[in-house]
Parts: C-alpha cells; sequence; structure tokens
C-alpha cells in the first residue's frame, strides 16, 4: 500500500505549549483512521501539521509526491449567515476564485454531480442556512471531494449533529472509503464513530496508542488517554465505552445479552 502521509517524531507547539509531542502517525491508501482523545488534546493541531497549516517546531511531516488534500472543518467554526448558495460553497475553493464565485457551466455541472453523489441532488440554489445540520456537513465534504483529493481530512465530522445524522454521516465515510477514498478524521465520539473504525489512534499530546478499536478501547488505554476511569464492555462483537453511570448501563446490557 502506497504511503500518503508521515509524522516522524512530530512537535507542535504555541508559544512555550506544547501541544503536540514526538508523534509518529502514517496513513497509507485506502486506510481509515480515527483520532481520539479528550479536548485540548492536540488533535485539531495535529491536523492542522498535517495540512500543512502550521509549522512543527521539531520533527517531519512527509507527503507522497503529488498529493493531494481536501480537508472538513468543524462545522461549529463555519458562518451559517453568510450569504453563499451550496453550488457556491463547493466551488468557491477553486484556486481562481479569489472573491466571490463566477460559476463556469462545466463547474456547475461537476457540483451537480457531486452533490447528488451526496444525497443533495437539487440543493445547489439553496442558502446554506435552508439546509438541516447533516446537509450542512455534507456540502463542506462535497466542497472537498470537489477536488478528487487522495486524502480527505475531517475535523470532528459528527460533532453538533444529532444520533440520526451522526449514523448517517458514518455511512456516508464508510461509503467513500469502500469505493477507494482515504480518510483521516478525528472524533470524540467514542461509540457511536471510534468504535466502528477499522484503526484507532488515541492521543493526548502524545499517541497512546495505535490499532483496531478492540486493541486500543480498553480501561488502561482509554484512563491514560482521558485521564479518568471508563469502563469497556463488548456487546455485539463491539466495544461499548461507559463514561457515566457505568453500573447501571452495565446491568442493562447484561440482561440484554442474557435474554
Amino acid at each position: 500500500m502506497k504511503k500518503l502521509i508521515e509524522c516522524r517524531h512530530l512537535t507542535c507547539a504555541y508559544g512555550n505549549a506544547v501541544v503536540v509531542k514526538d508523534v509518529d502517525l502514517s496513513v497509507t491508501s485506502g486506510e481509515f483512521v480515527g483520532v481520539v482523545g479528550p479536548s485540548g488534546s492536540g488533535k485539531t493541531t495535529l491536523l492542522k501539521a498535517i495540512l500543512k497549516a502550521i509549522p512543527p517546531t521539531h520533527g517531519h511531516i512527509d507527503h507522497s509526491e503529488g498529493l493531494r488534500l481536501a480537508y472538513v472543518p468543524q462545522v461549529e467554526t463555519v458562518d451559517w449567515n453568510f450569504p453563499v448558495t451550496v453550488t457556491e460553497v463547493v466551488v468557491m475553493t477553486q484556486s481562481r476564485h479569489k472573491w466571490w464565485p463566477h460559476i463556469t457551466s462545466k463547474e456547475r455541472a461537476d457540483t451537480e454531480l457531486v452533490l447528488e453523489r451526496l444525497g443533495l441532488a437539487g440543493l445547489g440554489g439553496r442558502h446554506i442556512r435552508e439546509l438541516s445540520g447533516g446537509q450542512q456537513q455534507r456540502v463542506f465534504i462535497a466542497r472537498a471531494l470537489f477536488h478528487q483529493p487522495d486524502l480527505l481530512v475531517l475535523d470532528e465530522p459528527t460533532s453538533g449533529v444529532d444520533v440520526r445524522t451522526r449514523h448517517e454521516m458514518m455511512h456516508l465515510l464508510a461509503d467513500l472509503n469502500e469505493g477507494g477514498m482515504s480518510i483521516l478524521l478525528t472524533t470524540h465520539d467514542l461509540n457511536g464513530l471510534a468504535a466502528h473504525l477499522p484503526r484507532l489512534v488515541c492521543l493526548n499530546t502524545s499517541v497512546i496508542a495505535d490499532g483496531t478499536p478492540n486493541e486500543v478501547l480498553t480501561p488502561e488505554v482509554l484512563e491514560r488517554t482521558y485521564g479518568a476511569p471508563m469502563e469497556v464492555l463488548i456487546h455485539g462483537g463491539m466495544p461499548v465505552v461507559l463514561e457515566h453511570g457505568a453500573d447501571e448501563v452495565s446491568r442493562r446490557l447484561s440482561r440484554r445479552n442474557a435474554s
């Protein structure tokens, strides 16, 4: 498999505050990788360094030759009142569009194909604030896919959305990955998203663990990552992380498994 990115002894700091320290991480073609950790653990900084939006203070980040990266930011960072349509959001990242997009017929046709692929057909003329939370997130994924990237990078793609939207997002990303798209994302959603990913990286300034959910989502690793005890149950062959009310949830799952 082709190695798309490789971080070697990566360290990033803001002033004297070290946020990411001595991280070794690689992503190869076709992988679907999730980075989990508490707020302030360095997840977003790691992505910014991989995107070369910030320089490392130590170590190296290597990209494969000609690597095309696309980034989907957290939805909380978007101004949903900005007067722009769905089609304009998708196209405006083209390098020739310095201020306001003048959309060519080819760009419009290409945008319609991407929107249709993501279940947004017919919404190109809508203002982005008129869309549901799940549709808004899909618009920014469409914008990323418009550039036909080798690696799709997403920062907390299920943050601030409801359970149904989280499930839809998980299925969408899984379908993209099965179609050959390499994906790297951060998430705080241990059960709704992380537990379903093929590979997880636990990060708290440094990498705590790297492996499958069954290898990584253990009480020992999670306590080192989050700094608090967590119970993990195996339900339906998958790990379930219990952060609060562990005893009651454990009893319910035990009764369900026994029935």
